[in-house]
């Protein structure tokens, strides 16, 4: 009996504009050719090896007795100067060695580094600019590297040969060749492969030639770039893209057949009939790869544990003092039962270290008067409340733990927390000095096509003109489902009849879901106790300071990694400075916690949709709906931020919602069973997780299915899945009882869910920042304003519009003054008489006065020019204005468009006179 075939270089998709399949489409192809084992290998990275494990895992459970392909765990190293090299790991420490060469090739030859004092750019990794090119020589002497191009050089790869297989692919001399043999012995192969070009013959005689000077085996490869042959057309595209041509004027390069696409173990037995020691060779080096993705070891940081407490007893010890802190008259016995039960799940599971980790990273921003809170899931946890994670008072919400952490799910919590969006830097650079750059990395973002970023990269490629292609481009858009229609091409000026045409509308089709480029999560972090670059490839990324690994938040969670978000939220940058104003103006000390609650002249006022610059209640939309549900408390204002969205929307949960808060129908329920999950909407479901508490209680779904539906929802786009898990549900609640109606509106609402995921654990986090917004606007019209206006750009209106909606507030706005205002906008006491002239009344409102960041065209450094110049002594006009600040005619010139020369006696035609006169 024949020895099973293997493939052994693969590219996917994810090699970027190499290969043009999926890594599921190479695993399935695999599959139902019958090969034996299939090695992944992407140049220059391992960016596909997580889906195509994790999809070799979903077809096993589907069909347990069903033979599949082994995965070989691989990549194609760019050596510097040379040929390509095929590495394959045979276990764990091959793995790890794999690992530090691709992040050395990455990193321009020097892996990040350790020391936690570091600057904020490790060395050795150089963004390619100025003097900095590819490949080249960087300013300091250094190899410079361009995200999402590598090299290596040769010996960085024999020194960590241990572990690892490799092939040799391409014209490599014998003196090189001779090199890798002594130094991966045994474990070095001479790949063959055949063109099918009329070649072959000399390729095999230079081959063996080669093979006997360095004492190398020849292997069998196709050197694959596609699973199937119908998608070679998107793969000569994509190779007319990579190299900024067209398929037109790419000629020889594009591929002349399909030898390289996956075949049939007969068909590569006959491919390779002269050599079969070259098949044997594959197999052999397929089966002593044994190492797979399940064998990684990611442990929690140590460093956030003190030596005398292991990681749980320091948890509790925490969270105890937290309880102190929130309820200093005595922690309420749900309360306390709720954290018990949180902490038993968590030292069952071994999540502590987790918790302390992001619970070091609070403390920091607290410590630096960074403002922030957790949302997302961490708010259904008591414990993060405890911790000073979130601000969601257990106490006074019915949140699941279960949606934020299961034993049946097995998986570590994912917590979310905002920072200023200012300040979120000090943050992010606090973490990697903390643990170092070789233990912490964000996690990237894989940027795939979409149906606009398709037809444009396309369409070029096939030799359309740019403006056609943008004209097209301009007329897709993200929520329009199916193919691209005759009259969506005619309506851009091209003909639905030609080739070139249609060939590009098709070509786009496939493309679209396929990775594009690798960008920067917004702000996923993970941790690790161990160096990361012997767990996954680390590399840079295209912002300074900053180091990615080279897996996203999707495919670290298939491998077991944790990770926390890092986000920015303007919000909070403006209620901390109108927290520091109210404590400079009034000497009132607030926080999120501290802000009065319940105070009815709030909700009156948001009650009116009198809500210009409030978090999150502010568009349009959620103006027509606050005078109709008319919050009165907090967990309706949970409910306000999450019925005006496509959810709810689509599933027309809206209008009765209203009708039974309004008194207008009776609350009924589909089914007994869904009392508990939707009494507190009143019989209609608005959250997700009460969809999910649906498809368990009346759809038949296990709670892993149920979870499986909450990931579909919240990544429908990437994945998939979604509308078929929908129709199951439906199945489902039809065949216990539910009417259809009924279930075909749960199913409206899950895909509105996927368009715009807003669970109710997020909306609870959201709801506190609405209130305090709120409260401010309603109490400190002024230092609400000002704070809105100093966060700027943030939000829905612009500081035109904001500065009007202060007046009708009753705030006196001061324009801005070259002898008043500063770059900031700034509070002022009015010029009106107080109402208790005797000073025992409160403290006056103050007046806003403009400032220079405001004014267009006028920068910060020149702002800060003028006012220390003020500071010395008051300005006597424009030429006193002019000599002391330094400022050159044009910026002279937008402070008088800005009509900021008003305090000399000069409306704008004057102070532009004055400002020529200066000069001339």
């Amino acid at each position: 009996m024949a020895a099973p075939v293997a493939e052994l270089v693969c590219r996917t998709a994810f090699s970027f504009h190499e290969g043009a399949s999926s890594p599921e489409e190479v695993i399935d192809r695999a599959a139902e050719l019958g090969l034996g084992a299939i090695a992944i290998t992407d140049r220059d990275g391992v960016y596909a090896l997580p889906r195509a494990h994790r999809h070799l895992q979903r077809l096993r459970l589907d069909d347990p007795g069903r033979p599949l392909p082994r995965l070989v765990c691989g990549a194609l190293v760019t050596i510097r100067g040379g040929p390509g090299l095929a590495l394959l790991a045979r276990d764990a420490g091959g793995w790890s060695h794999l690992s530090r060469v691709l992040t050395l090739a990455r990193c321009g030859g020097e892996l990040p580094e350790g020391n936690p004092a570091e600057a904020s750019r490790p060395a050795g990794l150089a963004v390619e600019g100025p003097g900095n090119s590819p490949g080249g020589d960087g300013p300091h002497g250094r190899p410079g590297v361009r995200k999402g191009r590598a090299r290596v050089p040769l010996d960085a790869v024999l020194d960590r040969a241990a572990g690892l297989e490799a092939i040799l692919l391409g014209d490599w001399t014998a003196d090189r060749a001779a090199r890798v043999a002594e130094a991966f012995g045994e474990h070095a192969s001479l790949g063959l492969v055949r063109r099918l070009d009329g070649h072959d013959p000399e390729r095999l005689a230079r081959a063996r030639a080669l093979a006997r000077r360095a004492g190398l085996p020849l292997l069998a490869t196709g050197d694959v770039l596609v699973h199937h042959p119908r998608r070679l057309p998107l793969q000569h595209v994509f190779t007319a893209i990579r190299l900024h041509t067209t398929v037109e004027r790419a000629g020889r390069i594009l591929e002349p057949n399909d030898a390289r696409v996956l075949v049939s173990p007969e068909r590569f037995r006959r491919r390779f009939a002269e050599v079969p020691e070259a098949l044997d060779r594959a197999w052999e080096v397929a089966d002593r790869c044994r190492f797979g993705l399940d064998q990684l070891a990611w442990r929690y940081p140590r460093e956030v544990v003190p030596p005398d407490h292991t990681p749980m007893s320091w948890l509790r010890e925490l969270t105890r003092r937290g309880l102190a802190w929130r309820y200093p008259e005595g922690v309420p016995e749900r309360v306390r039962d709720q954290v018990e039960h949180e902490l038993r799940l968590i030292e069952k599971l071994d999540f502590p270290a987790y918790f302390l980790t992001v619970h070091d990273i609070v403390r920091f921003a607290r410590e630096r008067g960074i403002l922030c809170q957790g949302r997302g899931s961490a708010a259904n946890s008591a414990v993060c409340f405890a911790l000073g994670i979130t601000a969601v008072d257990p106490a006074s919400s019915s949140l699941l733990f279960e949606r934020f952490i299961s034993e049946e799910r097995g998986e570590p919590p994912d917590i979310d927390v905002d920072f200023e969006h200012e300040r979120r830097e000090e943050v992010i650079q606090y973490v990697y000095r903390r643990y170092g750059r070789h233990r912490a990395a964000m996690v990237d973002e894989v940027i795939r096509y979409r149906r606009r970023s398709a037809v444009r990269d396309i369409g070029r490629a096939l030799g359309l003109s740019a403006d056609q292609v943008d004209r097209l481009a301009r007329r897709l858009h993200w929520f329009e489902r199916g193919p691209i229609t005759e009259a969506q091409l005619r309506d851009a000026g091209l003909d639905p009849a030609d080739r070139r045409v249609r060939l590009a509308v098709w070509l786009a089709g496939e493309a679209e879901g396929l990775p594009r480029h690798i960008g920067v999560h917004v702000g996923g972090f993970t941790v690790s106790d161990a160096p990361l670059v012997d767990l996954v490839p680390v590399e840079p990324a295209t912002m300074d300071g900053r180091t990615v690994v080279q897996w996203d938040k999707d495919d670290i969670d298939i491998v077991g990694f944790v990770k926390v978000d890092l986000l920015a939220l303007g919000m909070l940058t403006a209620i901390r400075r109108a927290f520091d104003l109210v404590r400079a103006w009034t000497g009132r000390v607030l926080s999120l916690a501290t802000v009065p609650s319940e105070d009815p002249a709030v909700f009156d006022m948001i009650g009116r949709a009198d809500t210009v610059g409030v978090f999150q209640i502010e568009s349009r939309a959620q103006m027509s709906m606050l005078p109709r549900l008319r919050p009165r408390c907090w967990y309706d204002l949970v409910i306000e931020t999450s019925i005006v969205r496509p959810g709810p929307i689509q599933g027309g949960m809206v209008h009765p919602y209203l009708r039974r808060r309004r008194g207008e129908e009776p609350v009924t329920y589909a089914h007994p069973a869904l009392r508990p999950i939707l009494e507190r909407t009143l019989g209609v479901p608005i959250f997700q997780e009460q969809v999910m508490a649906m498809a368990v209680a009346v759809g038949g779904f296990t709670p892993g299915q149920a979870d499986a539906l909450r990931r579909a929802m919240g990544a429908w786009r990437k994945r998939g899945g979604l509308e078929q898990l929908s129709q199951e549900l439906v199945a489902g609640m039809v065949a216990r009882g539910i009417d259809r109606a009924y279930a075909e509106q749960i199913a409206a609402q899950i895909q509105g869910f996927g368009e715009y995921g807003f669970p109710e654990s997020h909306a609870a986090s959201f709801a506190r920042l609405i209130y305090v917004s709120a409260w401010l606007k309603c109490h400190h019209p002024a230092i609400f304003c000002a704070a809105l206006l100093n966060s700027q750009p943030m939000g829905f209106y612009s500081p035109r519009t904001l500065l009007a909606d202060a007046r009708r507030h009753g705030v006196e706005v001061r324009p801005v003054d070259v002898s008043a205002s500063a770059w900031d906008c700034t509070l002022e006491p009015r010029t009106l008489p107080r109402d208790d002239p005797a000073g025992g009344g409160p403290p006056e409102p103050p007046a806003l006065r403009v400032g220079f960041r405001l004014v267009k065209g006028l920068g910060e450094a020149a702002a800060r020019a003028i006012e220390r110049a003020r500071a010395e002594a008051p300005f006597r006009g424009v030429g006193d204005f002019a000599r002391r600040t330094g400022l050159d005619r044009d910026t002279l010139a937008v402070l008088a468009r800005a009509d900021a020369f008003r305090g000399f006696g000069l409306d704008r035609r004057q102070a532009l006179w004055a400002v020529r006169g200066v000069y001339d």
